[in-house]
């Protein structure tokens, strides 16, 4: 056995983005490094192989960001999908850092794409990776690689044994037995409890065999449990997800980024009893489109549709998979298992509340609806011109914002209130300290960046001491 698998000076336990950015900064400030990967070499990255993009603070166009995306207006959109449910200092460190991400990526070999338009809308706030998270992640185990980092594939934790408020020892599982790590520090980056649907179930009931875990099917949660069961302290509500709503056609595991469907701000969306249940057009759909999973969540039976008409169905992406479609109203609501008197009703309602204007998906336009329970304040159109078309959705969970509460530092905080000696967290394990609800696009990556830096960072220097 290898002496640095045995007692290396850092020991991150985890894959993907955050994980990776803490072994490449740790190793280049002189520490000897492993990465212990749950999944195989082919799955390997958490839900980072799934990912496209980071969300930047920038004062002026830099690389493949346009204008400009100001501190200011970034607390303010963080606010306002978390509703202050953030902690601030911890937020606005990782906004003002976010600003040097673009710059550490591309010096780790990662390539950008040129800026986007359309209703994405993020041209301005996000950059976007060439060749999507798999690209991504190719560069940074280049980087890794070349560094000297060790991985070890199929290493899931096992067992963490903390004595006087340190990480002692940490049992690994590889396919060629177990292993004992010795680390010096120890940085956790391995994922929610998303993909442990008997852990989902403890909050969500039934319901949670509804959900679809658009990512790994290894962020099972291990980590985490034997980090809060060791006497880390938590944070987070363990009911929030960063959840999305997908084509309720797509697997239970992995089905990622194109399972996504865009489809809420130019339609309306009903449950199974053909009724809205809330605003489609409430802001830009970057800003609100991770939270459509956690309504649908708690819908009855967990699912809904998105319901429009053939011009509408022309701004957004379509699924992966076909549309259905019919020439009424009655049919398409037959065709999806929906009561055709409640659809019709529903959309007849609907009609004649919309009011006309200045149709824009890139703006919050004038397009609403008066008189209506549930209104529709922008990009409300009439469904009127067939074919008609609807798409089944399901909640799509990303991550959980359960977490290991941690400092400016990354450093773990424990259930006593003491800082963990050699402890250092980042990436979904810990996104809970500042997500405490909502989501803003890309700011899961931002935070595992930024975090995966800081840990890094913390890590080896506390290694040197």
């Amino acid at each position: 056995m290898d002496s640095l698998a045995q007692t290396p000076d850092v020991l991150v336990i985890g894959g993907g983005h955050a994980a990776l950015a803490a072994a490449i900064t740790a190793r280049r400030l002189g520490a000897s490094v492993l990465v212990a990967e749950a999944a195989p070499r082919p799955m390997r990255g958490g839900n980072t192989r799934h990912t496209r993009n980071l969300r930047a603070m920038h004062r002026e166009p830099v690389g493949t960001l346009t204008g400009a995306y100001l501190e200011d207006e970034y607390w303010e959109d963080l606010q306002r999908v978390t509703h202050g449910q953030t902690d601030q200092a911890l937020a606005q460190m990782t906004i003002r850092a976010s600003a040097e991400l673009v710059s550490f990526l591309a010096g780790c070999g990662v390539h950008f794409q040129p800026s986007l338009a359309g209703t994405l809308s993020l041209s301005r706030t996000n950059a976007f990776f060439l060749g999507g998270g798999k690209a991504l992640l190719n560069a940074l185990y280049r980087e890794a690689a070349r560094l000297g980092v060790a991985v070890r594939y199929e290493a899931p934790a096992r067992a963490i044994a903390m004595r006087r408020g340190a990480i002692a020892e940490v049992v690994l599982a590889p396919s060629a037995g177990e292993l004992r790590v010795a680390p010096r520090a120890v940085v956790a980056a391995a994922g929610g409890f998303q993909a442990n649907i008997a852990w989902m179930r403890e909050y969500w009931g039934d319901a949670a065999e509804n959900f679809v875990i658009r990512g790994t099917p290894y962020a099972r949660g291990e980590v985490l449990r034997l980090l809060l069961d060791g006497g880390c302290a938590p944070v987070g509500d363990p009911t929030q997800f960063h959840a999305i709503a997908l084509d309720g056609r797509a697997p239970r595991f992995d089905g990622g980024i194109a399972t996504r469907l865009d489809s809420v701000p130019f339609s309306i969306v009903v449950n199974r009893d053909g009724q809205r249940f809330y605003d489609e057009g409430e802001d830009l759909w970057p800003k609100r489109y991770a939270i459509w999973g956690r309504l649908i969540a708690q819908q009855p039976g967990q699912v809904a549709y998105s319901i429009c008409d053939a011009p509408a169905a022309r701004d957004f992406m379509p699924s992966v998979y076909p549309a259905v479609t019919a020439a009424t109203i009655p049919d398409l609501a037959r065709a999806l298992g929906l009561d055709p008197l409640a659809l019709a009703a529903t959309v007849a309602d609907y009609n004649a509340a919309v009011r006309e204007g200045d149709f824009d998906p890139t703006v919050l336009d004038s397009c609403r609806t008066e008189g209506l329970a549930v209104a529709k304040t922008h990009w409300a159109r009439r469904i009127e011109t067939p074919p008609f078309v609807g798409y089944p959705l399901r909640p799509g969970i990303t991550f959980t914002y359960l977490g290991v509460r941690v400092d400016a530092t990354a450093r773990v905080g424990l259930a006593d209130g003491a800082a963990a000696e050699n402890l250092f967290a980042a990436g979904e394990i810990m996104a809970g300290n500042i997500l405490g609800r909502g989501y803003l696009a890309g700011f899961g990556m931002t935070i595992g960046g930024v975090f995966g830096r800081l840990a890094g960072e913390g890590a080896a220097r506390h290694a040197g001491n």
